[in-house]
């Protein structure tokens, strides 16, 4: 039923004394805000999940936001060892097309449980975790959506290649399907961008595992506001600043390295390009412009994959989510809907 007031009513009611005429309020979503059979209704949408890993029972957190049986998306951020807290952008976005998502921290980040056991840095392990989360929050073929930014987005690839059948699509958001490739982008395109003598005095601190002097933090920041974050560091958004303060560098700096000037830890090797071929799913792969990563690698991706596509982001950086955040939002939403169908639009 329309809410528009026809034109002669209006005229009656704008005569009465103390009418005051209010634009029309658009509907509740109730199928969206449902919590019925929930059991997380208590905490908010709020849940630890019981972790196994080799080096012993742990909980990671997650939280969900809204309900839409057809379209359930898992955010996995990256780092490794960042926090959840970068994707809340999402909800200025992802509420109002009826998207059900759900925020994880990964064992070892923020919320979660963070053990000190090097057994556990291993991201076989951690493809493992994202099982356990799955089968907990009872998502499946039909409708489980899997987002991996960054490093989150190897951890995407190696879930999607272990575990295709419990995948409805994916999402690989701003990563280079290969580590070795990735670092040759940032050796002969990023770096040569970089003042000289800054990139000098940096890896010297590299080389003396300087990582926590102020300095060596200082010195990359040029860089990060150029790639990571395309606006000034002290304009950067509250969660983004969150996630940083959180980075949990007893896993980042083993498998990552000390920064996002390319990857030196035990991820260093790591390359499936040409597995991507075996990832049977639906796939979006997000790059930017001005991203870490390199944009043409990316869409080569989008390429390999049987059902991949590609969203470019023309503004934006690794954190294309906030510096082109038009794009990124209703790339991703469109791809959501497209493959869940037009039932899953509430």
């Amino acid at each position: 039923m329309s809410s528009r007031i026809p034109a002669f009513l209006l005229a009656v009611l704008l005569a009465m004394p103390g009418f005051v005429a209010r634009a029309a309020e658009p509907a509740t979503p109730n199928a969206y805000l449902d919590n019925s059979g929930r059991d997380d209704v208590l905490s908010g949408g709020a849940k630890l999940i019981p972790i196994h890993t080799p080096a012993g029972d742990f909980k990671v957190w997650t939280k969900r936001v809204g309900n839409n049986p057809k379209i359930k998306l898992l955010l996995l951020h990256g780092g490794p060892g960042a926090t959840h807290e970068y994707f809340e952008a999402f909800d200025s976005w992802l509420p109002a097309a009826g998207v059900e998502y759900y925020y994880y921290d990964q064992l070892g980040s923020a919320y979660s449980d963070q053990p000190d056991d090097p057994r556990l840095l291993d991201t076989d392990r951690f493809v493992e975790e994202v099982e356990q989360v799955r089968k907990a929050l009872k998502l499946d073929q039909d409708n489980f959506y899997l987002l991996g930014h960054s490093w989150g987005g190897i951890l995407a690839m190696e879930y999607a290649l272990k575990y295709p059948q419990h995948l409805k699509g994916l999402i690989i958001s701003n990563m280079m399907s290969s580590i070795p490739a990735y670092n040759r982008y940032a050796r002969e395109t990023l770096e040569p961008q970089m003042d000289p003598a800054a990139l000098a005095e940096i890896k010297s601190m590299e080389a003396a595992k300087q990582f926590d002097d102020p300095r060596y933090m200082q010195l990359l920041m040029p860089h990060y506001e150029a790639h990571i974050l395309r606006m000034p560091a002290a304009q950067w958004p509250d969660p983004v600043n969150r996630a940083f303060a959180k980075l949990n560098k007893k896993v980042y700096v083993p498998m990552q390295g000390p920064s996002e000037l390319g990857a030196s830890g035990i991820l260093e090797n790591w390359d499936r390009t040409n597995d991507l071929a075996k990832i049977p799913v639906p796939t979006l792969v997000i790059g930017a412009r001005y991203d870490t990563m390199d944009p043409a690698f990316m869409e080569a991706m989008s390429k390999r994959l049987p059902q991949g596509r590609y969203l470019y982001c023309p503004t934006g950086s690794h954190m294309a989510m906030y510096d082109d955040q038009a794009t990124y939002m209703r790339g991703l939403i469109d791809f959501l809907h497209a493959t869940a169908g037009a039932e899953a639009r509430h």
